[in-house]
């Protein structure tokens, strides 16, 4: 068998995700990174014999700027069970969930949650 990784790097979108009135209210900007560990034992050149990327892409961003969550391990893990299920090529999914400007009352970068998921 052959495996690999396919990574997407810094999807990212305004969303409402918080504990606070005003996150929920105002949003702020968030972004995600995923790792797939996939199955890429394939003579086909198809893509429907592959993990298409652009799904992917695009249902991470369904669920980071869908209904919003308390807590962003929460966004990470609803993203995690959601991209493991779109391929059986699919093996793990790693979810960083970015919130730069989270209101934690200190100067910093970034607050990031990383979640990991292994198909069943």
């Amino acid at each position: 068998m052959a495996y690999g990784q396919i990574t997407l790097t810094g999807i990212r979108a305004h969303a409402n995700h918080g504990v606070l009135a005003s996150e929920r209210e105002l949003g702020q900007p968030f972004s995600v990174d995923v790792t797939l560990d996939v199955d890429m034992d394939t003579d086909s050149d198809d893509l429907t014999h592959a993990v298409n990327y652009a799904t992917v892409a695009q249902q991470v961003l369904n669920i980071l700027t869908g209904e919003p969550v308390g807590l962003i391990e929460v966004l990470a893990d609803r993203i995690a069970d959601t991209v493991l299920a779109i391929s059986p090529r699919v093996r793990s999914a790693q979810v960083t969930v970015h919130k730069p400007h989270a209101p934690v009352g200190v100067a910093l970068d970034d607050v990031a949650v990383t979640c990991r998921k292994d198909a069943e």
